[in-house]
């Protein structure tokens, strides 16, 4: 058998390339104009290979009792690598992954196919449009990992988002966000603000060193209208290979300290990453 080639290809957002793992023999990391979006390893559907990726999928497995079919919606897709984490751990779940990037996955489509029967719909379209347009209480979980490049976009952040994610969202349905940003953390305290302003529970999971400021990094969003399991989060996340703390509570609201909600008109992308700071967990 022939050694797996390197793919790249210009789609309607940037430059996509598609690189194999010479460890794991069906695996491969997409970047988009060079920044790594997603790892995934067709015969390890389960592998979560980055950091924050392993965080999300942490939420997801103590959301509900295991192995329950979710109805899921996923804004942004990239290699569709947490539907798939979705489609091993949960079968039978329902899920919407909308993606901008119609040339991305039509790159996917062809070098990394769903497996027959996944339960996983692709809708190339924005991921606030979809949204705004998505049936009132239809989702148990929603997943906002969209990237423009390396930032959140702005319309991504606001208000008025939160207020259509809540929308969709059930009565006991969860919130889940990739965020990114360093210290003073105004993009993530305004995010903070803004989802406390429509749910009633929050949490954050990040690395000790992002929290204190040391450097930048990604952070996970939880928001619902009931308590999650903080306690069994905390101890999947302290055992990763990359040890993170899960802040909720008093000390959030600490930490969200006088930052208030954003408005549409108000709202920015997240924060430029400096160089070679995202790699891969």
């Amino acid at each position: 058998m022939s050694e797996p080639i390197p793919v790249t290809r210009a789609t309607d957002h940037g430059t996509a390339k598609l690189m194999p793992d010479v460890d794991r023999e069906r695996a491969w990391l997409l970047t988009v104009d060079g920044a790594p979006q997603s790892y995934v390893d067709l015969d390890a559907p389960t592998h979560l290979e980055f950091e924050y990726a392993r965080r999300l999928g942490y939420v997801l497995d103590t959301v509900r009792e295991p192995g329950r079919p979710l109805d899921v919606v996923h804004l942004g897709g990239g290699a569709l690598t947490l539907p798939r984490y979705l489609a091993a751990t949960r079968p039978g779940s329902r899920q919407d992954v909308v993606e901008a990037d119609r040339g991305l996955l039509e790159l996917v489509a062809e070098h990394l196919p769903l497996p027959e029967g996944a339960g996983i719909a692709v809708h190339p379209a924005d991921a606030r449009a979809w949204l705004e347009s998505a049936p009132d209480h239809s989702a148990d979980v929603l997943i906002a990992d969209v990237f423009g490049g390396s930032r959140v976009p702005a319309h991504l952040t606001s208000l008025a988002y939160a207020c259509e994610a809540e929308r969709v969202l059930r009565a006991d349905g969860v919130y889940l966000a990739n965020l990114a940003d360093a210290a003073p953390f105004a993009f993530l305290r305004s995010q903070l603000a803004t989802f406390a302003a429509v749910f009633a529970e929050l949490a954050l999971i990040a690395e000790p060193g992002v929290l204190r400021g040391r450097r930048f990094g990604n952070a996970v969003l939880v928001a619902s209208h009931h308590p999650v399991d903080t306690a069994a989060l905390a101890r999947r996340t302290a055992s990763d290979a990359f040890p993170a703390r899960v802040e909720h509570g008093p000390a959030l609201r600490e930490f969200i300290g006088g930052a208030r909600p954003v408005r549409d008109e108000d709202a920015v992308p997240s924060p430029e990453p400096p160089d070679g700071a995202f790699g891969i967990g």
